[in-house]
């Protein structure tokens, strides 16, 4: 089974064709872009021989026969993102499949999951696919710009099958990203096999003050939504310096203000606070000060201070050990001395799986870091290497010939 480095490059960078914008890539969940790429995807699944599957949560699957090994990531992109985060790992499980399928085995299947980069939610395809949330469920998640998944999923609706993937049929599952980080960039190592995932916790904070004059409302009678939330932010920085370590981050990203007014003081700031950390005890802590802050900000202000969980706590996730081995051994073959062992700071879609089967990834490094911006990229040959890492791995991991 030897992959074909040309030809998943080249398939790499058609999928970045769909939405292309600048060096980046616009292809949120279920947009045009989107639907376009996973029709496309069928169809190179039908050309290698595999059975192509998309289930009602939008996500592609290319069947092998028989229990096989589930290799894949997801498609989607963030509203400004990058051609190879999701994308890296799909094309890969799709080359490796196709690999196998043209070698008479091993049994290698792959997939495309759904929205992982959370227009509707985190991890949204996946999720369903898991069994954690239901379909119907989940048909009520709202996106931020007012788009109800259950509406969304319909532009699919010519694609799809009515059933879901029935996830016995799989040994394991592996995935490959490239990292989003810059670990593996600034040590020079040119591979990263993950030990574990961090949790993830996140709610919406609605902070409910005054509208009123921008003018004439003096500022000590003032109940100012926006300055509510700067102080919840900076007793948050302050609070949670005791409690965190150097890997715990914690991030406010998404903020709006009511009526958005540059003469009105604002009446209503609506924002997400989401923090991630390896240790369940640490995450229990950071949410016990975020609970005491809110209400402390509540009762010096006057304002109404209230908060909403967002989506199912995601807990930290160590990956199989037997799929961490198979990675070091072909990370050793074809990488000798340099790579490493590592945790991932980002969700993956394997959280999920780790609920159904043994899971492994393996990462590649980010130019500078960077991802989830149009600067995003990796050096060809690592994309390369990442891809010959990988299907050793499989090979050792996947059921054996027919």
């Amino acid at each position: 089974m030897t992959p074909d480095a040309s030809r998943f490059l080249s398939d790499l960078h058609y999928l970045r064709s769909f939405g292309t914008t600048g060096t980046g890539v616009v292809r949120r969940a279920f947009s045009e872009p989107d639907i376009a790429s996973r029709d496309w995807l069928a169809g190179q699944i039908r050309q290698i021989g595999l059975t192509p599957h998309i289930d009602p949560a939008g996500n592609v699957f290319g069947l092998a026969d028989g229990p096989s090994l589930l290799i894949g990531s997801h498609s989607d992109t963030q509203p400004e993102g990058g051609w190879l985060d999701g994308a890296y790992g799909v094309i890969a499980g799709l080359e490796i499949a196709r690999a196998a399928a043209e070698a008479g085995g091993p049994a290698i299947s792959m997939v495309s999951f759904q929205d992982e980069e959370g227009r509707f939610g985190a991890l949204t395809g996946s999720d369903i696919w898991a069994g954690r949330t239901p379909l119907a469920e989940a048909d009520g998640y709202m996106s931020t710009d007012g788009i109800r998944f259950g509406d969304a999923r319909q532009g699919l609706a010519h694609l799809m099958q009515d059933h879901f993937v029935d996830p016995a049929r799989f040994t394991g599952f592996l995935e490959m990203h490239i990292e989003q980080g810059p670990v593996l960039d600034q040590s020079g190592d040119r591979a990263g096999v993950v030990t574990s995932i961090v949790g993830l916790r996140q709610v919406q904070v609605t902070v409910t003050g005054q509208q009123n004059h921008a003018g004439t409302t003096p500022m000590h009678l003032r109940r100012d939504a926006f300055q509510g939330a700067v102080q919840v932010a900076s007793l948050l920085r302050e609070r949670f310096a005791n409690v965190v370590t150097p890997d715990t981050v914690w991030t406010i990203g998404h903020f709006r203000l009511h009526p958005n007014a540059s003469s009105v003081v604002p009446g209503q700031a609506v924002f997400t606070i989401q923090w991630r950390d390896g240790d369940a005890d640490r995450l229990d802590r950071l949410e016990r000060v975020i609970k005491d802050v809110l209400a402390e900000v509540g009762t010096e202000t006057g304002m109404a201070v209230a908060a909403t969980q967002l989506r199912n706590d995601l807990v930290p996730v160590p990956m199989d050990d037997r799929m961490q081995a198979a990675l070091r051994a072909a990370a050793e073959k074809h990488s000798p001395g340099s790579w490493r062992s590592m945790p991932s700071g980002a969700l993956h879609d394997a959280s999920n799986l780790s609920h159904l089967m043994p899971v492994g990834m393996l990462f590649v490094p980010s130019i500078g870091g960077i991802s989830h911006a149009f600067d995003e990229d990796t050096k060809q040959e690592d994309l390369v290497l990442g891809l010959r890492i990988l299907a050793e791995a499989a090979a050792t991991l996947a059921p054996g010939r027919g």
